[in-house]
């Protein structure tokens, strides 16, 4: 398929002589044929204009959750992608909260099977342990060979002495590793952030102490260790200045943060919405400043939606018995950019692939065409109606957003709105 995007605004910092310059784009079997001021449509090609179109690169997300296989009524890989590309992403990394989890090599093959010929590409983590019991490694380097991009128990609690095995190990073959930021002990039965607004609601408080100590024992065997390691949706802000030391020192160590975590506070649980209830929880507008100003001076490495699915059976239900987890790729545009504005959200909507072992793509003649398609503008409240997942259950229904997506071109495919 020939396409022609028509006047189209190009955000892309890395590139200065065409960043905000309105430009007609020509690719050609998934090719980027020719990117200039005006282009002549050659027969055959599909010309596409839209109201104040703008492109960037492919976004791309580095945690996020569907269901197949096991939890197929939350999200099925064919939706989650669907839903993925209308959302603007063309790259997932998906997390290993399946059942059964992922943890041999042929898991990884299963789902980079399911996910084929899809415009978004999808990238599957592998269980750190067997299982994901945390008792045993898993078939880590095989699963490496078969496409697993990471390993992961996901959002458990990993003993010391298997987190530093695994980081031993994975330098074998430049593996990375993950470690979710909390200690169980000290999490207790909290099921928000423990402080003012906890103690006012009668609600179990999560302090920032479990998530700050877990990531004070990972640094610390990092670097007794080497190796790579990289913290899943840090939350506090001695969770940064932690990691801002350890960078310091030379550890090779990546974090990110959910999206929901830069924008909201527990302020929000006044409502005991349950959807509201997020692992890590929702903590101050102290440390939201902080998770900003971290990302800002590049502690904190990439954001994510942390998208995850859950089925309203478990949603719908008392507060404290209510399973962790919000969608997000949907909103995730919308609220970066009202908080944030167009130039600060592509720049983070764009990193992170490196870390994964990803290519990065690149907006020039020559190259695979790997395109997201929006309006930065318009202001609009975001509504359960229209969401498109399986599940429903996000964090920012009736919040005001702005920007619309209108697809991606990917993978020498087109999704569009």
């Amino acid at each position: 398929m020939n396409i022609l995007l028509r006047s189209a605004t190009i955000i892309d910092s890395n590139s200065p002589a065409i960043h905000q310059k309105k430009r007609d784009i020509l690719i050609k079997d998934g090719i980027i044929q020719k990117i200039a001021s005006k282009i002549n449509s050659p027969k055959g090609t599909k010309e596409i204009k839209r109201d104040n179109l703008h492109v960037s690169l492919g976004w791309f997300d580095s945690s996020v959750s569907f269901g197949e296989p096991g939890f197929e009524e939350r999200e099925t890989i064919s939706n989650g992608l669907q839903v993925a590309a209308k959302s603007g992403f063309t790259d997932l990394v998906l997390n290993p909260n399946t059942k059964p989890t992922p943890d041999t090599s042929s898991d990884i093959v299963f789902l980079k099977e399911r996910s084929k010929d899809f415009a978004t590409s999808l990238y599957p983590i592998g269980n750190l342990t067997a299982k994901g019991t945390g008792e045993h490694l898993a078939e880590l380097f095989d699963m490496q060979n078969a496409g697993a991009v990471a390993f992961y128990d996901f959002k458990s609690s990993l003993n010391a002495n298997l987190l530093k095995i695994a980081l031993l190990y994975a330098q074998n073959f430049n593996g990375l590793v993950l470690s979710y930021p909390e200690e169980l002990q000290i999490k207790g039965k909290g099921t928000v952030n423990e402080g003012e607004v906890s103690t006012r609601l009668g609600l179990k408080g999560i302090p920032s102490l479990s998530e700050e100590l877990q990531i004070a024992r990972d640094l610390y065997i990092l670097e007794y260790t080497g190796g790579k390691l990289h913290i899943p949706t840090i939350s506090t802000a001695g969770s940064v200045k932690l990691i801002a030391e350890a960078k310091k020192k030379g550890l090779d160590v990546t974090a990110s943060v959910a999206i929901h975590n830069l924008i909201l506070s527990d302020a929000e649980l006044e409502s005991f919405d349950s959807n509201y209830k997020v692992k890590p929880p929702l903590r101050t507008q102290k440390d939201a400043k902080a998770l900003l100003k971290g990302l800002q001076n590049k502690t904190i490495d990439f954001v994510t939606a942390d998208h995850t699915p859950i089925d309203i059976e478990q949603k719908r239900v008392e507060f404290d018995n209510a399973e962790f987890g919000s969608i997000g790729l949907e909103s995730a545009f919308g609220a970066l950019n009202s908080e944030l504005g167009i130039e600060e959200t592509i720049q983070l909507v764009t990193k992170g692939r490196e870390r994964f072992g990803i290519k990065s793509p690149e907006l020039k003649e020559g190259e695979a065409a790997c395109f997201t398609l929006f309006n930065p503008d318009g202001a609009y409240t975001y509504e359960r109606s229209s969401i498109v997942s399986t599940s429903k259950n996000s964090i920012f229904i009736g919040k005001q957003l702005k920007g619309v997506v209108y697809g991606i071109i990917n993978n020498k495919k087109m999704a569009l709105n």
